[in-house]
């Protein structure tokens, strides 16, 4: 049975990128997460599209909640408007909040930490450890690059088919998350347990 979609985890750029569709994208996702009552998880930051993205959902109305190492909020770059913000100690254990917290992830552009955060998280999808779905909203096409190293490392042989199947690629907010929601993940080995990571 799919659980239900209450909390999405977002990871996306802590900068805007040369597009301004790039902050309009996170505005308009931040619509849709309201419009289904979905509470965004995310990075904590209030800067870049993370501080759109959260501003948008709390404008709205929605929930907000940001988990952030301490070491970057006292450099001010923690948003002091949010939901709850949960203060860590590391990056690791962000990560592992904001996966507890969260129903699903989504990467949206950003740089060298949303690309670590979102092959993580396919990582222990691959490995059994979690059992959420995965998106990526593709907008002007900024993840087409990911999708064919993906592609090649299928042609490769250093990536199944059916662990590239764990991630869904969409243009449309809406249209993502309803493929999100019907997703069932390939029966996948486990092949550790989550307290051995």
């Amino acid at each position: 049975m799919i659980k239900p979609i209450k909390r999405i985890c977002v990871f996306c750029g802590s900068s805007h990128g040369i597009e301004p569709e790039y902050a309009a994208a996170a505005r308009r996702f931040a619509g849709v997460l309201f419009d289904r009552g979905i509470a965004l998880v995310y990075g904590g930051g209030s800067v870049g599209l993370m501080g759109v993205l959260a501003d948008e959902v709390l404008h709205l109305g929605g929930e907000v909640f940001g988990v952030i190492p301490e070491t970057l909020a006292v450099k001010e770059l923690a948003h002091d408007g949010l939901t709850r913000m949960f203060v860590v100690s590391s990056m690791h254990e962000r990560k592992a909040r904001m996966a507890e917290l969260s129903d699903g992830f989504v990467a949206l552009p950003g740089g060298l930490g949303t690309f670590e955060e979102l092959f993580e998280v396919m990582t222990w999808t691959q490995l059994g450890i979690y059992r959420k779905p995965i998106g990526v909203l593709n907008v002007c096409g900024y993840f087409d690059p990911l999708v064919q190293l993906m592609e090649n490392a299928i042609a490769q042989r250093f990536l199944k088919s059916e662990h590239r199947s764990v991630i869904l690629v969409d243009e449309d907010p809406a249209a993502l998350l309803d493929r999100m929601a019907d997703h069932t993940l390939p029966a996948l080995p486990k092949w550790i347990r989550s307290e051995q990571t």
